[in-house]
């Protein structure tokens, strides 16, 4: 049973006293007049419309897109990595490295072979903190070299700037256990929580249900999240935000590049807050119950943060603090944001919810999915543009708080992208015309279809080998004990899975589940195999974007009951598929607004992908990361001024150079494109002594290696001549560019495709 309450004086804010917010770090110089920078990812918002009467999410938001397109670039050819994912397309968008080189390229949890019994599989979560470790002792993010990867706020505290994050993966606390306990001490089990969290160590240990299995505590085993997860500042040197008095703790970076000591970090609302926000707390009561249902009320204060209305921020059950579920509203997120501006913080990520799937702040209310312009979605949307509209009017607003802190549009660099887009999993059209702002629109289907892995290859092809599943649309194998590719075990799995078919719960038709097929040789192309080899996938099934393909260990045949189970059914609380290859998926956008960009309100058809937003951000920032990316800056947005001098010099050539770059490189470019197909080939042939799949696999093993050649080449280049002031070398160029040139023809049979 659930008994929770709240005392009345939650519902009211106590100011206590009129100190103002710390001071930040007053050292902080960037380039091109940036005083402030706003990195902002959206969860699946849309640039393009889902059906053709129903305006996409951002012409629903028309503060936004006004903005964007006004004030600067929307990148309207950006894409994704593979997998296309939030997490590892957040940490890609952050880092400018693609999965192999920071650790998540299968996201949002990937498997990892037990280091001492290939039989059994880690399910692991890549939403955890920078430095947390693995079931197997490694790095959650790792780097080419296995450690840990370098992290992305080092160059701006470095620099004498301070960086808060809100709701940004791996920036932040995701988990009050293991990440916890990596910040604070103790074990995941218990740890050591500071002591400005009253009673978090009582409310982490509560029980979950009762004697009659019954759920309880709910809110109580909330607090210590409200308290600790999603909210981080990282100091540069000597800032007052992050002193001791304010709860400040060693930002540990052991693996970083160049050492990383005496920089402190705050994590956490119950340590933040009060340090941007001193004197607003609310107090709170909670019910906890024991085993027994025996009931003891206990009251707590806790500081808190306003959102853009003027509204403290609280989880579901009103407690203050971090939003439940890493799901923050628009007005959350830049509420907060705006509070850390305030204080002196000048660089900024956040990350906001989507629309499309049901956001009640209401504890366990209704979880079904929209279709495009259904009210519910609509309605959804015109709270974004609320938020937004009163964002921009206290950015322009000379008496608000955040305008009087310095902060305005013209001194503030901004990057807006969403972490991918999505295929809609329902009806192809609504069952009545309409244009959902005016007419709301209805679907006779709206959902993915679940399907139970292990059922349907037992039905239709007779295979049961034991394997574990990342679950998903584009579903990762690992088959237990870990066989090689060529193995006789993996090479009849390829096989089964491309064979599989069924009749579609949606359209009727016969629909074929898996589109392509990669194991670690096109994995390894696509830049989807890190340095630990025990989280590399023995296959990756990109399957048709109506489905999300699980897998329970369970292989009785679809025509038999099991329990109730089916192998196939319509899931109507998700309806909104990502993480496979297909365009509508990866082919997303980005926008990049401020101080050195050239405003153009028709944006750019140049090839980008996430990896690309980092180096184009630190070089307007005139900053450089003690490593090298994956992407390159992207000049062709940028006033001819701000254009680093080495590159401008010979522009023609480094434009051509770095489109080619992207060709062969990245995952969705023309060349990993045909890679994939040719992988899908060989995964699929069963000729005599597996003749075709050994000749594809050669010929993609020489492909990546002539690849990763001329690519390295390029990127050291631009590296050089970008953020280290090398002269750049036009002829070694031209040899570059007539490589690449050369191994799209060989691989297209063609050059039309080379951009």
């Amino acid at each position: 049973m659930n008994k929770i309450t709240r005392c009345a004086i939650g519902a009211a804010a106590l100011y206590l006293g009129s100190a103002e917010p710390s001071l930040g770090a007053t050292n902080c110089n960037l380039a091109n007049g940036v005083k402030h920078v706003f990195h902002l990812t959206f969860d699946n918002v849309h640039l393009r419309r889902d059906m053709p009467n129903v305006p996409s999410d951002l012409e629903q938001i028309p503060s936004l897109l006004d903005f964007l397109q006004d004030s600067g670039v929307i990148l309207n050819n950006h894409h994704t990595p593979l997998i296309s994912h939030t997490a590892d397309d957040i940490i890609t968008a952050v880092t400018g490295v693609y999965g192999a080189r920071h650790g998540q390229p299968v996201a949002n949890t990937y498997g990892q072979f037990d280091s001492k019994n290939p039989d059994f599989v880690h399910n692991v979560s890549s939403f955890t903190y920078w430095t947390t470790k693995t079931p197997n002792g490694t790095p959650a993010m790792i780097d080419e070299k296995g450690k840990n990867a370098p992290a992305p706020w080092v160059v701006y505290t470095r620099a004498g700037c301070d960086v808060g994050a809100f709701s940004v993966n791996t920036q932040v606390l995701e988990n009050t256990g293991l990440d916890g306990a990596a910040i604070f001490g103790g074990t995941s089990a218990a740890p050591n929580f500071p002591t400005q969290a009253t009673d978090d160590a009582q409310f982490f240990a509560l029980p979950g249900k009762d004697k009659g299995g019954n759920f309880i505590n709910d809110q109580g085993l909330a607090v210590p999240d409200a308290d600790f997860l999603g909210i981080a500042i990282h100091c540069a040197q000597g800032s007052a935000l992050c002193s001791a008095k304010n709860g400040g703790a060693p930002d540990l970076l052991p693996d970083e590049p160049g050492g990383y000591n005496g920089f402190n970090a705050l994590f956490g609302n119950v340590l933040v807050a009060p340090a941007i926000n001193p004197g607003h707390t609310l107090q709170v009561t909670i019910n906890t119950e024991d085993v027994n249902d025996i009931v003891t009320p206990v009251t707590i204060t806790r500081p808190y943060v306003n959102d853009v209305f003027g509204n403290p921020i609280t989880d579901d059950f009103g407690t203050p603090g971090f939003p439940t579920g890493f799901d923050p509203a628009p007005e959350q997120s830049l509420g907060y944001v705006e509070q850390l501006y305030e204080a002196g913080v000048q660089i900024v990520y956040l990350y906001i919810e989507d629309a499309h799937d049901r956001h009640s702040k209401v504890p366990f209310a209704s979880d079904l999915a929209f279709g495009p312009g259904e009210a519910g979605y609509v309605k959804q949307l015109q709270d974004f543009e609320k938020a937004f509209h009163q964002f921009f009017a206290d950015l322009d607003d000379p008496n608000s708080r955040l305008h009087k802190a310095g902060v305005t549009r013209q001194n503030t660099l901004f990057i807006v992208t969403t972490d991918e887009n999505d295929h809609f999993a329902g009806s192809r059209q609504p069952q009545a015309a309409c244009d959902g702002v005016n007419t709301p629109c209805t679907y006779a289907h709206v959902g993915e279809i679940d399907a139970d892995l292990g059922r349907i290859l037992a039905t239709e092809t007779g295979n049961t080998t034991p394997f574990f599943l990342h679950f998903d649309d584009a579903p990762n194998v690992y088959i237990h004990g870990n066989p090689g590719r060529t193995s006789p075990v993996a090479r009849q799995f390829a096989r089964d899975l491309a064979k599989l078919t069924t009749t579609s719960l949606i359209t009727g038709n016969t629909d074929m589940l898996t589109k392509h097929l990669a194991d670690p040789v096109e994995e390894d192309f696509l830049h989807m195999v890190t340095s630990d080899p025990a989280r590399t996938p023995n296959i990756t099934d990109f399957g048709n974007d109506d489905y999300f393909f699980e897998a329970f260990g369970d292989t009785t045949p679809c025509n038999q009951p099991d329990g109730g189970f089916v192998c196939f059914v319509e899931n109507n609380g998700f309806a909104w598929n990502h993480g496979d290859f297909q365009k509508q998926i990866t082919h997303n956008w980005a926008a990049v607004v401020g101080p050195g960009v050239q405003p153009d309100r028709d944006g750019t058809d140049v090839f980008t992908d996430h990896t690309d937003l980092r180096p184009t951000l630190l070089s307007l920032l005139g900053l450089g990361d003690d490593y090298d990316h994956d992407g390159r800056a992207i000049f062709e947005i940028m006033r001819r001024d701000a254009i680093p001098h080495e590159i401008r010099e010979h522009l023609d050539t480094a434009e051509r150079m770095a489109h080619l770059l992207k060709a062969i490189n990245a995952p969705l470019g023309p060349l990993g494109v045909r890679t994939l197909e040719m992988s899908t080939t060989a995964l699929a042939s069963n000729d005599t002594n597996d003749a075709t799949y050994n000749r594809i696999e050669n010929e993609l093993l020489d492909v990546t290696k002539r690849r990763n050649a001329i690519a390295s080449q390029m990127l050291l280049m631009l590296e050089d001549s970008t953020f280290d002031g090398k002269a750049f070398n036009e002829a070694k160029a031209q040899g570059l560019i007539n490589a690449a040139e050369g191994l799209l023809d060989e691989a297209l049979g063609t050059g039309d495709a080379r951009e």
